[in-house]
């Protein structure tokens, strides 16, 4: 074994070893949307004495930490995001309302000794000498005087819900001063000790956002001046468990610095996000083992190989998730599936190229076809995948949630993919074609037959690019309609974009959509929009719905519906949804600068306007087709709408990647006949892998349930119009682009990339067309 086939095997062996290892031994971060539980997005607010900053957010988020552990959630989690928001997560949670009640409460406590009572309503405010008037939480109808703060918040190290042991049928909590609080919270016991029995001035209050939460007079057995002891303390009053787990967290976790404001809310059902992982791992086992099937046909061993190989694409996928700690999210899973496409794209073009150099040369050699053909397919990999991943990585920067873990999976599965293509299927491509049984078979490999495409080709000879101006008027016409559809119909743009609430709820009834309309309507909702969704389920979108409000519209589905559940709770505020809108519109925008900067640097100018402008033409069908069904245009469609620029560029470049290496071998050749052999060269490559593609999406829209339908379409969508823009868009402009503004020729050919080339730099199979047919260009 040589030097180069020795160092990949250590290195696949090791990647797969490495691999299985992770994938035994740790266990994927599931995203809520896949375990069930709420996701709350809080965003700080100037105060009048301090001002909302990284610094000042970063204090909130450890008082925010604080109350999340208390409130005994397994596993949540809490970040910071940018400068001023915060993002809680709260696995199995599935009523955010007391939740977000209680983590994003200023929760400023203030112990004040009682002065006096009165019958009649004071002021909250404190007075000139630090004294207030609130309701009596015992007496109703009776108002307590406060003297001035004497202890805060920050003095209690701990506060903890527990039974009360007297009476056993209520909760309390208790609390434990730190040294000095404890030394003042005796002085203060102290001195209302010496009040007389019953006299208001006998009673401590404890008040919680200006609210008296308790107010117990000091027992009779409690000395005068030296008060309660021992820095602990509990407050009474009446609480539930919740009620006093609740308040000993607010207590633990102290007063927030500045004010949060809550700008986005989700909530996921534990039985949605299992049957979300349920459908999606069905969806990804039928179509990867449709798309291994298809390429196993196609090119028999080979394509056995890189089935094999696709196999263990998953596995360093998985394992690379794992070990990064990336979260695994339902778009994320849809992105996973999505670039095992690109895993067979990779494949399909090594093989393609493979059977170019047999073909062309007939040698009983199989391994040096297979060599040249790794070699050959290596620019065009390369230039595709990166075009994909510079989609994944605007998504990563400019997404949030659910979405930007599509941008990590997608992105770890394209580097996945390029080393499972160029490193293991090699490996295994390279022992396979040495074994004596398979080199006195080589029909047996794949790449000795021309394949129904390529004889397809051979037989009608087609000439696609001499009718540029005929598919350039088809597309322009096809865009004219989509751009109507905008205009007309306009986008449904989601609640993630324009601000607002979406509930979807299960009920145990069937309810149809005009009587559900009627009881949210009924409910003081009358411009809710209301639809049917998925088996029967009820969405309900509404510009604003608070907690309450939503349960109010959940007890009137209850009437016609019977048990009504929440399935999907989001909640966005306007000021979040006019920014998403706009990182929206920008990441767009810097997809297509980035592509284009990218195309100019590794090709013409010429070339990559070209490429551009037909990936512009797909985003812009595909966004048209969504506006004339009426689909939502949403956050997981961004994602959607992104993954198609990149597989429309991925497309045209393994076209164009071709058409530079045609023209390196033949400068002067006619630009018209070398575009159209790029093409008639590359179509069996741009349908076997589109054919991959789809298989996998179609599984997706079929089986990966409602979340995934509206994801798969849009994806559907851009694989087909990709294709064929490639053909009937890309290459037509760049032939017209390029007569306009031709480069000047070479005083010689250059060699070509790639091994096995001839001393004037022709591949072999280049090298004998001339000399059968003459020099010129070869068509």
């Amino acid at each position: 074994m040589s030097r180069a086939p020795l160092w990949r095997a250590i290195v696949a062996l090791a990647a797969v070893a490495l691999s299985l290892y992770i994938a035994l031994t740790q266990s994927a971060r599931l995203g809520l949307d896949l375990r069930g539980g709420t996701q709350i997005v809080l965003e700080t607010k100037d105060s009048p004495t301090t001002k909302a900053d990284a610094e000042s957010t970063d204090r909130a988020l450890e008082v925010l930490r604080q109350r999340v552990d208390a409130l005994g959630v397994a596993e949540p989690g809490i970040a910071r995001s940018g400068e001023k928001r915060i993002i809680v997560e709260l696995p199995g949670v599935q009523d955010p309302r007391k939740a977000a009640e209680v983590i994003g409460r200023t929760a400023q406590l203030t112990v004040h000794p009682v002065t006096g009572e009165s019958a009649e309503k004071g002021t909250a405010k404190p007075a000139p000498d630090g004294s207030r008037t609130l309701p009596d939480p015992d007496r109703k109808g009776s108002y307590l005087t406060l003297g001035p703060t004497a202890l805060t918040g920050q003095g209690v190290k701990d506060a903890q819900a527990t039974l009360d042991q007297q009476s056993l049928a209520g909760w309390l909590v208790t609390l434990d001063f730190r040294k000095d609080a404890g030394d003042t919270w005796a002085k203060i016991t102290g001195e209302a000790a010496c009040a007389p029995q019953n006299a208001p001035e006998r009673r401590v209050a404890i008040t919680l956002d200006d609210k008296i939460i308790s107010a117990p007079g000091v027992n009779q057995g409690v000395p005068c001046k030296t008060g309660i002891t021992g820095g602990t303390t509990q407050i009474t009053g009446d609480f539930s468990q919740s009620e006093a787990r609740d308040l000993a967290a607010l207590v633990k976790g102290g007063a927030l610095p500045v004010p949060v404001d809550v700008v986005e809310q989700r909530t996921v059902g534990a039985t949605l996000g299992a049957d979300a992982i349920e459908a999606s791992a069905t969806a990804a086992v039928i179509g990867i083992a449709l798309t291994a099937l298809f390429i196993t046909v196609v090119y028999r061993l080979m394509g056995a190989l890189a089935a094999l190989a696709l196999a263990l694409y998953g596995l360093i996928s998985y394992a690379a998730l794992v070990a990064l700690g990336a979260t695994l999210t339902l778009p994320g899973l849809a992105g996973f599936v999505l670039a095992i496409g690109m895993a067979v794209d990779a494949n399909v073009l090594v093989f393609e190229r493979a059977r170019e150099e047999y073909l062309g040369v007939r040698s009983a050699d199989l391994a040096k076809p297979v060599r040249t053909g790794f070699a050959k397919a290596w620019s065009a990999v390369v230039d595709s995948n990166v075009t994909t991943l510079l989609a994944a990585g605007l998504l990563f920067f400019f997404a949030t949630g659910p979405v930007k873990g599509f941008g990590v999976t997608l992105s770890i599965g394209v580097l996945a993919s390029m080393v499972t293509a160029l490193v293991i299927t090699r490996v295994l491509a390279d022992f396979a074609v040495s074994r004596p049984f398979v080199r006195k078979r080589p029909a047996l490999t794949g790449i000795a037959t021309t394949g129904r495409v390529r004889t397809w080709l051979a037989r009608r000879k087609p000439d696609l690019v001499r009718h540029r101006r005929r598919w350039l008027g088809a597309s322009a016409l096809l865009v004219v309609v989509a751009v109507a559809g905008i205009a007309l119909r306009g986008l449904e743009f989601g609640v993630e974009f324009t601000g607002g609430r979406l509930v979807e709820y299960s009920t145990s009834r069937p309810v149809d959509a005009d009587t559900a309309r009627g009881a949210v309507s009924d409910a003081g909702f009358p411009r809710a929009v209301v639809q049917e969704s998925g088996d029967g389920d009820i969405s309900v979108r509404t510009e604003r719905l608070t907690d309450a409000e939503q349960h109010r519209v959940k007890e009137a589905l209850q009437e016609h519906g019977g048990t009504v559940t929440v399935e999907r709770d989001e909640m966005i505020g306007p000021s979040l949804g006019d920014e998403l809108r706009q990182k929206a519109l920008i990441a767009l925008g810097i997809a297509v600068a980035a592509q284009l900067i990218y195309l100019s640097v590794r090709f013409r100018w010429t070339l990559a306007v070209a490429a551009v402008s037909a990936m512009v033409h797909d985003v812009l069908l595909v966004v048209g087709l969504f506006a004339w069904l009426g689909k939502p245009v949403d956050s997981v469609f961004l994602a959607a709408l992104l993954t198609v620029i990149g597989y429309s560029v991925n497309d045209t470049v393994v076209v164009f990647d071709r058409v530079r290496e045609v023209r390196r071998r033949d400068p002067r050749g006619d630009l018209e006949a070398t575009a159209n052999q790029a093409v008639v060269q590359t179509l069996p490559r741009t349908v076997n892998t589109g054919m991959g593609a789809l298989f996998i999406l179609t599984a997706l829209a079929v089986l990966g349930g409602d979340s995934l339908a509206d994801f798969s379409l849009a994806l559907i969508a851009g694989v087909l119009v990709g294709m064929a823009s490639t053909v009937f868009t890309a290459v037509p402009i760049a032939v017209a682009l390029e007569r306009r503004n031709p480069a000047p020729p070479p005083s010689r050919p250059t060699r070509a990339s790639g091994s096995g080339d001839t001393p004037d730099g022709y591949s072999p199979l280049e090298a004998r067309r001339r000399k059968e047919r003459g020099t010129g260009a070869v068509v």
